[in-house]
């Protein structure tokens, strides 16, 4: 008995180093294809994320549309610290903005993208405008462009080439956020209506063309799923601006007249059923103000530096504290 149990350990354990070596030759072709599926699975699970964060962040924003107002507030980078604007806010009213709006002004996109990835970590909604020229940099250059729009539309042309290639940049930070799980309030050309910035300066039909030019370049080349695409009309809301409905997500105007904007409120629910944001803005009124005008709109923006340090500070509390105010600590996980 004592020979035949040795045996059978001994075959067992055979068996065993014979399993295990085979298992162990399998594993490192398996683990090869799993860790190929799970990186493919990986990579797939990011690219749904940003899509099904984004609708769970339009869904949220349309629930809301009428009822409650989403705080934000526009960063600046030039005053010591991006976060001046947003230490600003919390130290006068204990309270953080929902949405925080970012420029790729100047180029700065590895910066955008950096921010903007901590803020969401925080668990707040991102916007983005673009402050640019036709082949990209800053402010003045959006002020002083002024191209000639068939040259810009025609792809034999180094114009239309050189802004594609600012395009591409854009398109490849945004494409950054994407792969992070990152929506975006996506805001470009705004104010086209009042025809300041190049954008608006070749007139309705050449801007409607340019926005559909871009939503098609940055939808179906690179495919940015991520983007929420918010039409900032001026105040003056003009007719004969709007791209469509296929190409527009939330529309919205801006003003700095210290009103809730409800003229331009009035007008914008003539041109789409969307929801409406006030886009920019200087002094902010009172949420009741809000209230009594009939303007509960999805999202109010404050612009930066002084603009921010000009509201009156017990006004601002008020707004950040009130139940129809939304503010960072008040989100969904979305």
């Amino acid at each position: 008995m004592k020979t035949n149990k040795l045996t059978v350990i001994l075959t067992a354990a055979v068996l065993s180093l014979s399993v295990l070596t085979a298992c162990g030759n399998s594993d490192s072709s398996a683990s090869s294809s799993e860790e190929s599926i799970a990186a493919d699975n990986s990579s797939q699970t990011q690219e749904n994320t940003a899509a099904v964060r984004k609708e769970n962040i339009y869904n949220y924003i349309k629930e809301n549309f009428g009822k409650n107002i989403m705080t934000c507030q526009q960063e600046s980078t030039w005053m010591g610290s991006p976060d001046y604007e947003m230490d600003y806010i919390e130290e006068t009213t204990g309270k953080l903005p929902a949405i925080r709006g970012l420029d790729f002004m100047n180029n700065d996109f590895d910066g955008v993208v950096e921010r903007s990835k901590e803020w969401d970590a925080k668990g707040g909604i991102v916007s983005i405008c673009w402050h640019t020229g036709v082949n990209g940099s800053g402010y003045q250059e959006s002020l002083d462009d002024n191209p000639d729009y068939k040259k810009l539309f025609d792809e034999s042309t180094d114009e239309y080439k050189a802004m594609m290639k600012s395009w591409d940049d854009a398109a490849k930070a945004l494409t950054e956020l994407k792969d992070a799980g990152i929506p975006v309030l996506w805001r470009p050309f705004h104010e086209f209506d009042g025809q300041w910035f190049w954008w608006g300066k070749g007139g309705k039909d050449n801007f409607i063309k340019l926005w559909q030019l871009m939503h098609d370049k940055f939808t179906n080349e690179y495919g940015l799923d991520n983007l929420i695409w918010v039409l900032g009309y001026s105040g003056e809301v003009k007719d004969g601006w709007y791209p469509g409905d296929e190409y527009v997500d939330i529309i919205g105007s801006d003003t700095y007249d210290n009103s809730t904007n409800v003229k331009a409120w009035k007008k914008l629910k003539k041109i789409a059923d969307k929801p409406m944001a006030f886009h920019e803005c200087g002094n902010v009124p009172s949420i009741e103000k809000f209230e009594a005008d009939g303007a509960m709109w999805s999202w109010f923006m404050i612009w930066h530096t002084d603009y921010i340090m000009k509201n009156n500070a017990d006004n601002l509390k008020n707004v950040y504290n009130s139940d129809k105010a939304i503010t960072l600590d008040e989100l969904p996980k979305f």
